[in-house]
């Protein structure tokens, strides 16, 4: 078994309909974390309360209740993560982890991951595939999930911790600032968690999370040729034509307004070319399975 000490943040808001699950998750790991801070992040539904049942019997569950908030800025969920990160400044531990309230995993999900981290030392942020609604969700394995996200804790102390972006893409910045430090970033598909709501609706609809993750995509410094490339790819899976279109759109009324991006330079040419490089090899494997198709 491992001896890497862990450590969990969640930050919470309006997730009385989920965070039951995710407790009852955690607190059946066959290795517990050290120290698991929620930060209710201003909920207006039982969310506190429910929490707030658990902590008599488990005293390394911790509770910090924020006040309500007008900004409801993607950075808001930085601040309440960065809220449960001063608690744990007097630990001593090796590995971080931010957790949504609205997931689930099997109960050696952590032993799993913090035996990756043991063996691979360049690892520095990890996670596994996920499940939403019963179907697995596509994602690179060079990728990692925002939902469950494992950071070796030097890794997250030289990429200065998670980027408040008031945009969205707090996650995105992370997995690639990890990368551009040298650091391996992997999502080990064999196993999954399941994430209980689908990715990008907490405030919004299915459709109109399209146009957002267009805009993202411009403003996280997607190259346009990568760009043409996901939106084609989104054309081929639900809600079909309309979510390519709509991604297309979302990126091109960002493009046309020019819309601030929040990270470096040095970041965007950093994931540009990752993106170029990635393109590179996917035609270079299409043409040679085309030429052995050819041949035979």
């Amino acid at each position: 078994m491992t001896s890497l000490r862990y450590v969990l943040i969640t930050p919470a808001r309006n997730e009385g309909a989920f965070i039951a699950k995710t407790i009852e998750s955690v607190i059946h790991q066959t290795v517990l974390p050290t120290k698991w801070v929620i930060v209710n992040d201003g909920s207006t539904d039982d969310t506190g309360t429910i929490v707030e049942k658990y902590l008599p019997q488990h005293s390394w569950i911790e509770l910090i209740t924020m006040p309500n908030r007008r900004d409801r800025s993607f950075a808001g969920k930085v601040y309440c993560f960065n809220a449960g990160l001063e608690r744990l400044q007097s630990l001593d531990y090796d590995v971080i982890a931010n957790v949504d309230a609205d997931v689930s995993f099997d109960q050696d999900h952590f032993e799993f991951l913090m035996d990756k981290l043991a063996n691979f030392p360049k690892l520095g942020v990890t996670s596994t595939g996920y499940t939403e609604h019963g179907h697995v969700a596509r994602y690179s394995f060079k990728d990692v999930a925002g939902q469950c996200q494992v950071f070796r804790r030097k890794c997250f102390e030289e990429i200065g911790g998670y980027f408040p972006s008031k945009y969205g893409g707090v996650d995105w910045i992370a997995v690639r600032m990890a990368r551009m430090k040298g650091w391996k970033t992997i999502t080990f598909t064999e196993r999954t968690f399941c994430h209980h709501r689908l990715m990008g609706t907490a405030e919004t609809s299915p459709l109109h999370s399209r146009i957002h993750y267009g805009k993202k995509d411009y403003f996280l410094g997607n190259h346009p040729l990568w760009e043409l490339f996901r939106v084609v790819y989104q054309m081929t899976h639900k809600p079909y034509l309309i979510g390519g279109l709509l991604l297309a759109y979302g990126y091109m009324v960002a493009f046309l307004t020019r819309m601030e991006r929040p990270v470096s330079k040095e970041l965007v040419k950093f994931n540009q070319q990752e993106q170029l490089e990635r393109i590179k090899l996917t035609l270079k494997g299409l043409l040679k399975l085309k030429m052995n198709a050819f041949e035979t």
